[in-house]
C-alpha cells in the first residue's frame, strides 16, 4: 500500500494544495460524519486507525487543556478576590494583621502557581493546532490513497460488467433468433408430416409435438 501511494501521493498532495489555495479549509477527518460513512464501504487500514486514534488524542488534549484554562484563570480570579478581601480585613491589632498576611502570601504564591500553569498550557495550547493538521494531512492523503484505490478497483469492475452484458445481450439475442427459428421449423416439420401421414401415424413415433395446441387431433377426438 505504502509504495503504492508513492507513486500517487505528489497528486495527492497537489489536490489538498488546490484546496487549501482556494481558501478551503480541510476538516478535522475524525470529526466528520461523512469520513466516517467512507469506511461502511471501502473499510479501514491499520494506517488510517493509527492516525485516527493519534488525531482523537491531540482534539482530546485541547479539550482537556481548554477546561484546564478555564479552571485556572476562575481560581486566579478568586485568589486575587481573597487577596483584596484580606487587603481590607487587616487591622490594628497585630494578631489580624498577622493572619491577613498569611492569607495573603498565601494567595500570591497560587496565583504564581496558576500563573507558571496558565504559561505552560497556553504554550501547549499555541502548538497543537499545528499538531493537529499536521496528523489531519497525514490523515487526508491515507483516506485519498484508500478512495483512489476504491475508485480504480470499482472503475474495472464496472469495465467489466459492461462488456459482460454487452457481450450477454448479444449471445441472448442469437439465441433467441436461433430458439424462433427451431420453433417455425419444427412447426413446419410437424404441419409437413402431420398432412402426409396423419396423427395416427405420428402418435406411433410419440411424436406428438403440437406448437399451436390444437392437436393431436386423435385425443380431442377420443374426448
Amino acid at each position: 500500500m505504502a509504495k503504492k501511494r508513492g507513486k500517487n501521493e505528489d497528486k495527492y498532495r497537489a489536490a489538498l494544495e488546490g484546496i487549501t489555495s482556494n481558501g478551503r479549509k480541510i476538516p478535522v477527518l475524525t470529526l466528520d460524519n461523512k469520513w466516517h460513512k467512507l469506511f461502511t464501504q471501502t473499510g479501514s487500514t491499520p494506517e488510517i486507525a493509527s492516525l485516527s486514534e493519534k488525531l482523537n488524542d491531540l482534539l482530546k488534549r485541547q479539550g482537556k487543556l481548554n477546561n484546564e484554562i478555564k479552571e485556572i484563570k476562575r481560581l486566579k480570579k478568586k485568589l486575587m478576590d481573597n487577596i483584596v478581601a484580606s487587603m481590607n480585613a487587616v487591622s490594628d491589632t497585630e494578631e489580624k494583621s498577622s493572619g491577613a498576611e498569611k492569607k495573603m502570601e498565601e494567595s500570591r504564591r497560587l496565583i504564581e502557581e496558576c500563573n507558571e500553569k496558565l504559561e505552560e498550557y497556553e504554550d501547549e495550547c499555541l502548538e497543537l493546532p499545528r499538531q493537529i493538521d499536521a496528523v489531519n494531512y497525514k490523515l487526508m492523503l491515507a483516506t485519498m490513497e484508500i478512495c483512489y484505490d476504491r475508485l480504480q478497483s470499482n472503475a474495472k469492475e464496472i469495465g467489466e460488467i459492461g462488456s459482460w452484458i454487452a457481450k450477454t445481450r448479444v449471445e441472448l439475442k442469437k439465441k433467441l433468433l436461433k430458439k424462433q427459428e427451431s420453433e417455425i421449423e419444427n412447426h413446419n416439420l410437424y404441419s409437413y408430416m402431420h398432412d402426409i401421414f396423419g396423427a395416427e401415424v405420428l402418435e406411433i413415433f410419440d411424436m406428438e409435438y403440437n406448437p399451436d395446441e390444437q392437436i393431436p387431433e386423435k385425443k380431442t377426438k377420443e374426448q
